[in-house]
Parts: C-alpha cells; structure tokens; sequence
C-alpha cells in the first residue's frame, strides 16, 4: 500500500466544483441518454412492429410478434451490450479510457440511425436486419456504460464524486422519459394526419401504410444527441489516472490536468516510481491476490447489478403488458396501431415522469450524504416491500377502482430502484477498484447486470404468461402467471439486499484509498492544494 499520492490527483480530489465538471457530466451524460433511449424505445413500438409485420390476411385480432420474434427484439440490444461491457471496458484498461470512448459513440450513432433503416422484403427479413443492428447498437451501449463511469470517477474530486457519477448516470432517466415523449409526438402528428379507426371498426383501414415511419423515427431520434457530442468527446484529456498510474507518465498527466484545472503542476517521475514500488500490486484479475483483496468487492458489485437487472428490466420492457392487464390500456382491438402507440408511450412516460426520474435526482442530492451502501441497501429494501404489495393482492389491483393505486404502488418500486441499487450499482464499481483494473472490473459488474437483463427480458416474457389459455399472448407456453412473476421478483430484490453486505462504503475517500491502494492522507495537505485548485 502506497503512503504518498501524486499531486495531480491530490488536485484532482479536492479541487473545487468548476466547470470541466460540467462539461464532463454532459459528454458522458450524452452517451448514457442515447445508451437509455436506445435501450428502452423499442418497448414503445414491439406492438407495432406485430400490426405491421405480422397481421394476417384476415385477422381476428391485432397482429403481434410471434414468441421467438418479441424475445430477439425485446433482448438483442441487451446481449450486444453485455459483449460490449466486457470487450471495452478490458479495452478501456489496455489502452486508456479516451482512446475508445469515441468508438463507442461512432458505433451507437451509427447503428441507432441503422436500426431505423432496417430493411427486408419479409416481415422475417426486416426482424432480422433490426436485430442484426440493434445487437451492435447493443455493443456500443455496452462500451459506453464502463468508459463513462471510470472517466467521471477519475475527473472528479472525492467529495462530490459520487454525484458527478449519478448525475451522467441520471441521464438514463432523462433517455427513457425523452424515447416516451418522442413516441407520443410522433405518433399524434400521424394520428391527427391520416385519423384511422379502430381495429374492430375497420381492420385493414385501422393500419395505415405509413405507420410503417413512426417506429423508424422513434429508433433514428436517439442518434441525434450522441452525434452532437461527439467532437467534444474527442477533445476531452486522457484521465490523469490513467497516463499517471496505469500507462506510468506522470509528466504528460500534470501537463494534462494544468491545462484542465488552471493549476501549476509538476510532472514527480520520481514519485512515480517511489509509488509504484511501495505499492508493490501488479497482480492481475485472475491472480490469486486479487481473489483474496478485491474478490469479495467483485462479487458483491456483480451480484447486486445481476439481481437488480433481473427485476428493473424485466418491469421495464414489458411495462406495456401489465398496463393491459389491469385494463390502463384498452384492449388492441378497440385501437387504431397508431392510437396504441400513443397509449403505450403515454402510459410509460407517465411512469417515467413520476417515479423513474425523480429517484435518479434523488440519488444525486443525497449519494454524497448519507453514502452508496446506505442508498443501495434502502432502495432493495422498498423494492421488496412494494413488489410483494402490488403481487400477493394482485387481483384487488385488476379492479377498475384500484387501478390508480396500482399505478402509484408500480411507479414507487421504480422510485425507489433509482434512488437506490440502479444508480449505486453504477457508481460504486468505479471507485473500489484499483485503477489498472477498474474498468475491467467495472465492465464486468456491468456486464453481469446486462446478464441479469437479458434473464430479466426472456424469463419474464415467458414466466408472466396466465395458465388460462384466453388470457395468454397468442402462440405463448403456459407460465407461472404475472402475481408469482411478480413475487419472485420481490424475492430477488431482497437477495439484493444481502449482497449488498459484501460492499465497502468509499464516500468521501480518493480513488486510491477507496480501492486500499493508499493509506489516508492528512486532511491539512489536502486543504493546501483545495485553496490553490
């Protein structure tokens, strides 16, 4: 363990709130808009997709996706973005966090803007080219989620670090809210344009040809905030911790960081090396030593984000059944494709709006107060609470006077999953980790969770369907019903809560010490540099 600390990152960890921080939190911010946006959208326009592609000649009901199209639209992105974790943020370690945090940008504009072009001349040729793209959008999400967070870490300083953190982290927030409301002006223009009726009204009239556009154009809008930044992405320095601690270049990071902080730094090489040899750890990610120090830190961070994933995208992407389960939404028949559209992305944006968003500022106000442990371990626990209260009197939920309550119950176990373990998953990975690992290891976490998605994604579209063939998606096996998908929910939430216990508490630590790469420092030398950065 080191006993002294390079003054540019003693600069960094108490310079005061200036505005790189700011300029930070939007180039990273923007990326995670897109990566949310992306990743959410496609629950607004899946009942789309099966009007257009996969309404018969003479229907009976509204088309819809067969079994095996749903899981590959609802879950490809997920799969690319798992990949992505766990390719870029090893790259992110190998070659720094700036030189491929463009690439993932470029590939996330790129295939967002593809995936709206998707093409085919049969409806299993345009499924297949979407997915095709939205597994690569996928990958580029993936990159995107240990890039953003270790350059925020590494930016910031320690005392409001976890909020920076948040905040980028928020932006997933802002994505789900925007890809809803984007879905609901696209949709009214072309409902007040062409004025279809509903399904039972007029089955072929109630499918407009040029419903074909609204899914496409909610799929390319995501690019456009992403393609914005993306000069700005490219400008941004190398991450002192990096050039110092990883790629040994103590000069070229304080010649960085001057520039950044407006500060007069010295580049210490011979600190440098004095560190580096006190330190004594370069053992790698599947070495024995790390098992033994940071073993436990791993699991705990992989376990967390695996468990909360299951529940947070399993409610997330299939939010659209279970609002026509309760009757929010009206039935398809009694819609026009364009009407349930605009139904879907009112009732998601709502949920958004009153309990998805404001958990995520939440967490950013008060992260840096009462610490990441105390939030992830509180969030669970309501997660757990308001689950088994919306699944054991599941069926007082169905009646039509209780609906409202229902909405409030659902929306609150959305609440408290961002301000709680969707946000600290996030950001504690980027700060207990030694820094030649940490974006490995954050990738990983990351990944981990992506694995908790994609279970949370296929599992639930199986494992929600009634055993009463008339109240099962067409073509769908017998599954345990929405009640005890929801219980089993509440149970994994709860799981959460006691691997949570595996975690350390790094609010108000420097990265260094938060990893227990170096003992404490005097908090009088820390007020020296905090008058002068």
């Amino acid at each position: 363990m080191a006993k002294e600390q390079l003054n540019v990152l003693k600069a960094l960890d108490v310079a005061k709130t200036q505005w790189y921080h700011f300029t930070t939190i939007i180039i990273a911010g923007m990326g995670f808009f897109t990566d949310a946006y992306d990743l959410f959208c496609i629950s607004v326009v899946t009942k789309l997709l099966g009007r257009i592609y996969y309404t018969s000649s003479n229907p009976t009901e509204p088309g819809s996706l067969p079994i095996n199209v749903s899981a590959a639209v609802s879950g490809v992105a997920l799969c690319g973005a798992l990949a992505g974790q766990l390719f870029f943020g090893w790259l992110g370690d190998k070659m720094g966090r700036k030189s491929v945090y463009g690439i993932t940008l470029l590939l996330m504009t790129t295939c967002s803007i593809a995936s709206g072009l998707s093409f085919g001349s049969t409806p299993k040729g345009v499924m297949t080219t979407l997915c095709f793209f939205r597994f690569w959008l996928g990958f580029g999400i993936g990159g995107d989620y240990p890039l953003s967070a270790i350059i925020m870490s590494e930016y910031a300083n320690k005392k409001t670090r976890g909020s920076f953190i948040a905040t980028v982290f928020a932006m997933q927030g802002i994505g789900i809210l925007t890809g809803g409301t984007v879905a609901l002006i696209v949709s009214s223009a072309f409902e007040n344009r062409y004025n279809p009726p509903s399904f039972e009204q007029d089955h072929e009239g109630s499918l407009t040809p040029e419903a074909d556009y609204i899914w496409r154009v909610v799929l390319i809008f995501g690019a456009i905030p992403a393609a914005m930044t993306y000069y700005w992405r490219m400008q941004i320095p190398e991450t002192a911790r990096y050039t110092a601690l990883v790629a040994k270049n103590a000069k070229k990071a304080a010649e960085d960081m001057s520039k950044v902080l407006q500060l007069e730094l010295e580049g210490e090489e011979d600190k440098l090396k004095r560190i580096v040899q006190d330190d004594g750890n370069t053992f790698g990610l599947f070495s024995a030593q790390f098992a033994r120090k940071y073993g436990l830190r791993l699991l705990g961070t992989t376990s967390t984000w695996f468990l909360l994933d299951i529940a947070f995208y399993s409610q997330n992407l299939f939010q659209s059944n279970i609002f026509s389960s309760i009757g929010w939404l009206p039935d398809a028949s009694k819609m026009s494709a364009i009407r349930e559209v605009y139904m879907v992305a009112r009732a998601q944006t709502l949920i958004a709006l009153c309990g998805t968003v404001p958990g995520y500022w939440f967490t950013v106000a008060f992260i840096d107060v009462i610490g990441r442990f105390t939030i992830q371990m509180m969030g669970f626990f309501f997660m757990t609470v308001f689950m088994f209260a919306i699944a054991i009197p599941y069926e007082h939920w169905q009646q039509r006077a209780n609906r409202v309550g229902f909405i409030i119950m659902y929306g609150l176990t959305f609440f408290f999953a961002n301000f709680g373990p969707n946000a600290t998953t996030f950001v504690v990975p980027a700060e207990i980790f030694p820094g030649r690992l940490r974006s490995t290891c954050h990738g990983i976490s990351a990944a981990a969770g992506k694995a908790g998605a994609v279970v949370g994604a296929y599992g639930f579209l199986y494992a929600s369907q009634e055993k009463d063939p008339a109240k099962r998606n067409a073509g769908y096996p017998a599954g345990i019903g929405k009640k005890n998908s929801l219980i089993v929910l509440a149970v994994i939430n709860f799981l959460g809560m006691v691997f949570t216990l595996l975690l350390p508490e790094p609010k108000g630590l420097s990265l260094e010490e938060a990893a227990g790469e170096l003992i404490p420092n005097d908090s009088d030398k820390d007020d020296d540099y905090a008058s002068k950065a």
